[in-house]
């Protein structure tokens, strides 16, 4: 079974959001760890976290420059579980939705989506305009799973952390992968 995740951090508010998935995924000790990071991300990186870019690379295996095109996941033939981008900004979910591989990120997407293998878009935006609600649907129907940064109340978040695990988990999900990160909802 391949045990390769892909990670886009694009440059929408809320990187805390792949932050935090790279720290789940490195706990897990199952996974190799595929990363790429916008120019925008480690800007907002430096901005919104007390993060550097170092502790980011150590929370991956692969490390990828976003016009580093001869990275193995710009190609079909490297084998992957899938992508979630995270957080994915307005500019990179129109990349995807019609098909403009003019960064790492939007390619190693469009590589998911042309090989058949999960991709989940973790767009940041609000509010949403009729562009951002049309490019979700051209990315849906190209079998992109978009998934809104809205975590739930029902596991009675008592910090941050809680909101992030509940986000975490859920793209887990949508990857199929098992894990143990959010309480989930049993009625």
């Amino acid at each position: 079974m391949n045990n390769e995740i892909i990670i886009g951090i694009s440059g929408a508010s809320g990187v805390q959001y792949g932050l935090h998935l790279l720290e789940i995924l490195k706990n897990m000790k199952s996974f190799e760890v595929h990363l790429v990071v916008s120019k925008s991300a480690e800007k907002l990186i430096q901005i919104e976290t007390d993060v550097s870019m170092s502790d980011v690379e150590a929370l991956c295996d692969h490390l990828y420059a976003d016009d580093d095109f001869t990275a193995p996941v710009a190609s079909g033939s490297h084998r992957s579980k899938g992508m979630i981008i995270a957080p994915c900004s307005m500019k990179t979910l129109a990349s995807v939705a019609v098909g403009m591989s003019d960064t790492l990120i939007s390619r190693a997407a469009d590589v998911c989506l042309k090989e058949k293998r999960p991709l989940v878009l973790m767009v940041r935006e609000t509010p949403l305009n009729l562009i951002h609600i049309e490019n979700m649907a051209r990315a849906a129907g190209a079998g992109a799973s978009i998934l809104p940064a809205c975590p739930a109340f029902y596991p009675k978040p008592r910090t941050i952390d809680d909101l992030l695990d509940f986000m975490s988990g859920r793209a887990l999900d949508l990857l199929g992968i098992e894990h143990n990160v959010y309480k989930r909802w049993h009625g």
